[in-house]
């Protein structure tokens, strides 16, 4: 809802003294009170007030500062939402980064176990292997035996031999323990990364809730705005027609623009339609929108030009992407359709940065997929909304760090992003 200015306090009083002066002039019947209630003129206002020239002048001044305050209501609530989502992706891959070094910690930490464990079981070996050669009689057979310089010599060269052997057994049991403390040293530096991974993903997840109320307000505020503004407009300028016709005319004329809009909007739609079903039958890529025996859709028509992994970075229409790429491109080409992969809930809806215009669907279980890129006015669901399997949610474009138009589709595990292709194709569906 639009939010009421000391400003717009001060025009609507001055618009509801300049309708009491007019119902005094012209001897009408007025609700000063309901008047000065109202958030917006009502129709009845406006004719009354047109027919004094004070309270004509002060509505078109009202009227004009309420328009713009719907404007700069819209301008301010998309750059908190715009503002959130950077947020949102930034804190989404400070997560991705974490889980990528808590994985590389564990796994060192897995392999020095390893190597610790088998230094042990060498360590076990030697020692009994020490205790089989019999070196705790040496001294006593050195002595009973030392009146024969043959048996001396064995002995004393047995003495060596074992000497060597107890130096070894000694080097062992110090790489056993240097292999131990690494062992324990990593694995306690994994079980930091795995805390700092957990606090990164609680971060996101309050990120996120920041962005779908920040998007939801910005939504209201565009609602509010195209549902004001219009009929604002026709007020001012019924106000500032020098005619003497009534509000009901205007009205009904305002009636026949806006079917003759839905008309062309609905034109420009079936067009639209009929040109990416053309562009999807020609591009390949299977049957996309369909539902296979595992409740699963090929999200859009097209051949792969884009893999899960390190790429070279975008930069494009002021956005940069990150250096690896956490999902599949899908050329589909401008305006083609864009189907949900599965039954879920819409988490997001909107504006996210370098992912431009972008949808998030929670399939439950821990999935959830994202499609970005979504050409300006091509999003067709709402946060909140829940969709089935190949329902079209979107229209492909190329807003956000984008080169061309095409569907940037991701999958995540929990708050981990992973390989899309393998992901669908275990469940029957086929990307590309």
């Amino acid at each position: 809802m639009i939010r009421t200015t000391p400003r717009t306090s001060a025009v609507r009083r001055l618009l509801a003294g300049a309708l009491l002066a007019s119902v005094a002039v012209v001897g009408a019947v007025a609700a000063p009170q309901a008047a000065m209630a109202a958030d917006y003129p009502t129709w009845d206002e406006v004719e009354q007030a047109k027919a004094d020239t004070a309270a004509g002048a002060a509505a078109v001044e009202e009227i004009t500062g309420l328009i713009s305050q719907l404007e700069v209501n819209v301008a301010e609530t998309r750059a908190e939402a715009e503002r959130r989502t950077d947020e949102l992706m930034v804190a989404q891959q400070k997560y991705d980064d974490a889980v990528t070094k808590a994985n590389r910690i564990q796994a060192e930490a897995d392999a020095s176990k390893k190597e610790a464990d088998e230094a042990e079981r060498n360590a076990g070996q030697v020692a009994a292997q020490l205790y089989r050669s019999g070196a705790g009689d040496l001294s006593v057979n050195l002595f009973l035996e030392a009146g024969d310089a043959k048996s001396t010599d064995a002995l004393l060269s047995k003495l060596g031999s074992m000497n060597q052997m107890v130096e070894r057994s000694s080097e062992v049991y110090r790489l056993a323990q240097e292999k131990q403390n690494a062992a324990a040293s990593l694995g306690a530096q994994a079980e930091v990364a795995k805390a700092e991974r957990e606090k990164l993903r609680v971060a996101a997840e309050e990120a996120l809730r920041a962005a779908q109320e920040a998007q939801a307000a910005a939504e209201a505020a565009l609602a509010e705005s195209q549902a004001r503004k219009t009929e604002l407009e026709a007020q001012l300028k019924f106000l500032k027609d020098a005619e003497a016709k009534t509000t009901k005319a205007y009205e009904e004329g305002e009636r026949k623009r806006k079917e003759e809009e839905e008309r062309r909007r609905k034109e420009e739609e079936r067009k639209r339609r009929e040109a990416a079903a053309a562009a999807a039958a020609g591009g390949g890529g299977g049957s996309a929108g369909g539902v296979v025996t595992s409740g699963w859709a090929l999200p859009a028509s097209g051949w792969i030009s884009g893999d899960y992994g390190p790429r070279e970075v975008i930069c494009e229409n002021g956005y940069c992407s990150n250096s690896f790429h956490y999902a599949t491109d899908i050329a589909t080409g401008c305006w083609a359709p864009i189907y949900a992969a599965n039954s879920g809930t819409v988490t997001y809806s909107g504006w996210s940065g370098s992912y431009g215009n972008f949808v998030k669907i929670d399939h439950g279980g821990g999935i959830s997929t994202g499609y970005a890129h979504i050409v300006d006015g091509g999003l067709l669901v709402g946060y909140g909304q829940w969709v089935s399997a190949g329902q079209q949610i979107a229209w492909t474009g190329t807003t956000g760090a984008s080169t061309g138009c095409h569907l940037h589709f991701e999958v995540y595990d929990g708050w981990s992003r992973i390989d899309p292709v393998p992901f669908m194709a275990a469940r029957g569906v086929y990307i590309g």
